[in-house]
Formats: C-alpha cells, sequence, structure tokens
C-alpha cells in the first residue's frame, strides 16, 4: 500500500518516483558596463615616465673623507679598471687619474683603425 495516510500540505509537493536535475538559476542581468580592472585603475597603458635618455653610467669615482680622519677613493670602470687610493695625495692623484681615463677609456672613445670586439 503506497497511498499516503494524510493528504499532503498546503505547498508541498508530491513525491516523485525517480531522481530529477535541480533547476537551474538563470544569471542576473549585469548593469553598465563590463569593467576590466578595478575602479580608478586605467586600462590603457600610458608611457613609462622614468625612461632613460639613453645614457647610462660607465666609470665611478667615490671618495670618503670624514672629518680628522684619513681620505679615501677608489675609481671603477666597466673597461676592467679598478684602482683605489689612501691619504690626500694620493686621492688627489686618483681623482685627476680618474678624470684623465675618460678620454683613453675604451668604452667611451671611438676605435679608429681597429676592430671593435
Amino acid at each position: 500500500m503506497n497511498t499516503p495516510l494524510h493528504p499532503p500540505l498546503e505547498g508541498q509537493q508530491t513525491a516523485t518516483t525517480g531522481p530529477q536535475d535541480a533547476e537551474q538559476a538563470t544569471p542576473e542581468q549585469a548593469v553598465g558596463e563590463p569593467k576590466g580592472v578595478a575602479e580608478g585603475v586605467p586600462t590603457a597603458v600610458l608611457p613609462d615616465p622614468h625612461r632613460g635618455d639613453g645614457r647610462y653610467p660607465v666609470a665611478w669615482l667615490h671618495i670618503v673623507a670624514p672629518r680628522g680622519a684619513v681620505p679615501t677613493a677608489t675609481s671603477k670602470c666597466l673597461c676592467g679598471r679598478d684602482r683605489s687610493a689612501i691619504g690626500h695625495g694620493k686621492v688627489h692623484a686618483l681623482i685627476a687619474d680618474h678624470e684623465a681615463h675618460r678620454d683613453t677609456c675604451p668604452l667611451r672613445t671611438p676605435q679608429e683603425g681597429r676592430t671593435a670586439a
């Protein structure tokens, strides 16, 4: 005997004989235009404000001269030059040598008559 003893209550559905698929929810309509990124973020690619002008450092002169102490200096270049000096006279000589190296550095001067590697 498969008939229920009591009639179904108001709002209840009668039982079915087998499994059924669940009802698919309908997607809600979006209001406005679709957004690619968060609000306030520009979507256009802007030019980089930190772009260089094509120049880059080749040589560095680092001088340390604390008050009342012995000064030191180092001169380095991408061509392989690496020199240092300790003391007032030697530091002044290294500064002059570093300035003179600008004219003779193979990275800064065009090498005429030779094939650059």
